[in-house]
């Protein structure tokens, strides 16, 4: 019973951590789950099957709300991600979908969706976090995004690793004061 109470969270670490971090929480007796990827990697002389993590930075716990501070503490790890203000929960299946996914394929590769002009974003990470806002000009590494606060409209160039893009219905949980 008291399983269902844990949440799937995604937590953000230092890079190349990921493996670190998951060895400390298990350690802390935190259900972790850090997806490894099987990658073949092509020398001159040999080929050889790497197992490296599969979302750079990434590492999954299943906790109960009261551990977050627990797991924030822990060495290696910069904080939760955090999705809509408070720290994303990922839901089961979908945790359930990436394992199944790599027990049965080696080489896996993932992708961020394209960010295009007049796409909504909204920034994870850095001085403008949790800041919503719509796509100007998307380049190759860095996005210019019109950010709607206080009446006013503030352009800011963001990296496209510190944002997540918006879908229709997210849009409408603006605070009814910002006009699009």
């Amino acid at each position: 019973m008291e399983q269902n109470l844990n949440s799937w969270y995604a937590v953000y670490t230092k890079p190349r951590w990921e493996k670190k971090v998951a060895e400390s929480l298990i350690r802390k007796q935190v259900e972790t789950y850090c997806p490894i990827n099987r990658v073949t990697h092509q020398w001159s002389d040999r080929k050889k099957v790497i197992e490296e993590p599969l979302f750079k930075s990434y590492v999954f716990v299943r906790i109960p709300e009261n551990m977050k501070t627990t797991v924030r503490e822990t060495a290696g790890i910069v904080n939760f991600v955090y999705w809509l203000g408070k720290p994303a929960c990922i839901p089961e299946h979908e945790i359930d979908l990436i394992k199944r996914f790599l027990h049965e394929y080696d080489n896996v590769e993932v992708e961020s969706f394209p960010i295009h002009q007049n796409d909504m974003i909204q920034i994870t990470a850095g001085p403008l976090m949790h800041q919503r806002g719509r796509v100007v000009e998307a380049g190759k590494n860095t996005v210019k995004a019109v950010l709607y606060s206080m009446g006013f409209a503030l352009t800011a160039t963001v990296k496209k690793s510190e944002l997540v893009l918006l879908n229709s219905n997210q849009y409408r949980q603006q605070p009814s004061n910002v006009s699009l």
